[in-house]
């Protein structure tokens, strides 16, 4: 059964821009998926860890008959081959792919929670996942478009 899932962008350092247009080609050449939209690119502050460089952030919507956890896996093999490294939390990465939302499920295990547990808060999620799929609904929370303007204090600029 197809459903629809989104997917979360985001990279820091070695070219991030780059990374993130490599990585929607990539996302679009998934097994059993499709990517039916991408957002812009969007420019944000780091999150936690401070003493980075800006991030380069983004979302994907993708149509995909995956399993969450197989999906889950192919994210991490596509950070693996962008030089991923999670050295600590909230480290500077070449490419961050965060699952936020799976259709309607909602699940919390060692590997994956859904949907994201902290994308209600963030600008730089809500931001292109408004742009679009404003009317998408977070559990628990509203539309993205409701949401977002929540949270209107955080710095988020479309760059591309």
């Amino acid at each position: 059964m197809t459903v629809s899932a989104f997917i979360g962008l985001g990279a820091n350092l070695d070219d991030p821009r780059a990374h993130l247009l490599r990585a929607f080609d990539e996302l679009a050449q998934l097994p059993q998926s499709s990517l039916s939209a991408r957002s812009s690119l969007w420019r944000s502050a780091p999150v936690g860890y401070v003493d980075q460089p800006e991030f380069v952030n983004a979302v994907a919507r993708l149509e995909t008959d995956l399993a969450p956890e197989a999906l889950l896996g192919q994210l991490r093999g596509l950070e693996l081959a962008h030089g991923r490294e999670r050295s600590f939390a909230n480290a500077p990465r070449t490419l961050d792919l965060d699952l936020l939302l799976y259709g309607d499920e909602s699940r919390a295990t060692v590997k994956l929670t859904l949907p994201h547990p902290r994308m209600h808060e963030r600008a730089f999620v809500l931001e292109p996942l408004a742009e679009i799929a404003p009317e998408l609904s977070i559990p628990g929370h509203g539309n993205a478009r409701e949401v977002l303007n929540g949270i209107r204090g955080q710095a988020c600029e479309r760059i591309a």
